[in-house]
């Protein structure tokens, strides 16, 4: 038998197995829907180290929401910069905002889950809508949140930004969110997906109603992690409670990083929380490089071309429904592999006992 010809055919089995759910979540994944309860107050919630540059364009964005009562919480996270100074002078002209300052950073929490505790602790919200300062809310994607928790009945209603991408080392990056989120998880983070092995959220934009917030223990029972919007989620799903990912590209927008070495060094410190384990990187090595690298090595062969056809159509779907650059298609090959340098940079950093860091704090691997 030809041995080409077998592995050919191989490739060709993990580029569809992608393919196949990447339909399914393009049709399950759908934009919020519904009308926010009466009386509902959506508690707009910003943790804030250093975002001096981002805050005004985030307060800004967030105070324009429209359909529901919003308040807007920052926690300045001992910011060195302007950040707490700007945030104060919006709170001085609209009672609407207000400002707060985090205690130091206990033992065994990292800093932005700890900053998220001490938000929930001081929203007066129905709904808590955690963003991070990057993020552009959009005028209805409070309301729009707050009334698909109330259609749905999901206690927590998350989404991925649309994802403004300035810069080839973004576009190396930034794009595997959404394409791993759609391609290789079942049920897309839709709520009937019950097990907490399938629940998905995104920190940027995630919306949870306060009593399941505290029910669930909140980011108090999350506390030492890098990776708290996952971690909140599966932790939700344990305690019984509904979680579903929602098409976000219409409801915010947001710059992750800016240029490659931003990008890197921010997408390898929440690794070691998904795929960079032990167990886990190899299998992911498996089906991603097998899918969408190991194909080039079997061209001409037609069982190849069809694999490289099927990854490069599943990008592109993926990629004009979240409303990312259509030039960061042709980059994806390349994509993958850096996105499995990362993981294995971070495997292999943790294994050495190296800590994690993140806007000058370090952590130790969990």
């Amino acid at each position: 038998m030809d041995l080409d010809f077998t592995w050919a055919w191989i490739a060709l089995a993990l580029a569809t197995f992608p393919a196949t759910m990447g339909v399914a979540n393009l049709i399950l994944v759908r934009p919020p829907r519904g009308t926010p309860p009466e009386g509902a107050l959506v508690s707009i919630l910003v943790p804030a180290r250093n975002e001096a540059p981002n805050i005004a364009a985030c307060l800004d964005a967030a105070l324009a929401s429209a359909g529901v009562a919003v308040e807007v919480v920052v926690m300045d996270d001992g910011s060195t910069d302007a950040t707490a100074q700007i945030v104060a002078g919006y709170a001085a002209r609209d009672a609407r905002v207000r400002l707060e300052t985090a205690p130091p950073l206990p033992a065994g929490w990292t800093g932005k889950v700890h900053a998220c505790a001490r938000l929930a602790e001081a929203a007066r919200g129905t709904h808590f809508l955690f963003i991070d300062a990057d993020v552009r809310l959009a005028p209805e994607a409070a309301a729009l949140m707050a009334g698909h928790a109330a259609a749905s009945g999901a206690t927590m209603v998350t989404g991925v930004p649309r994802q403004a991408i300035g810069s080839l080392g973004e576009a190396l990056t930034v794009p595997m969110i959404n394409f791993l989120l759609f391609c290789y998880l079942p049920g897309g983070g839709r709520a009937f997906t019950r097990r907490s092995g399938m629940a998905a959220a995104c920190g940027q934009l995630l919306l949870v109603e306060r009593e399941g917030y505290f029910a669930a223990g909140g980011h108090e029972g999350v506390k030492g992690v890098l990776h708290d919007a996952l971690a909140l989620a599966r932790r939700m799903r344990d305690h019984g409670l509904a979680t579903e990912i929602v098409e976000g590209a219409g409801l915010a927008t947001c710059r992750m990083y800016d240029g490659f070495r931003q990008s890197w060094a921010g997408f390898i410190k929440n690794a070691r929380e998904g795929m960079a384990t032990p167990v886990g990187l190899p299998i992911w090595t498996v089906m991603l490089a097998g899918a969408h690298l190991w194909p080039f090595v079997f061209l001409p062969r037609s069982a190849a071309i069809l694999a490289l056809a099927l990854g490069f159509a599943l990008r592109a779907a993926v990629t004009l429904r979240v409303r990312e650059p259509w030039w960061t298609i042709p980059l994806h090959p390349a994509t993958v592999a850096v996105a499995l340098a990362i993981q294995w940079a971070a495997l292999v950093r943790g294994l050495l006992g190296k800590p994690a860091g993140w806007k000058g704090r370090a952590y130790e691997p969990v």
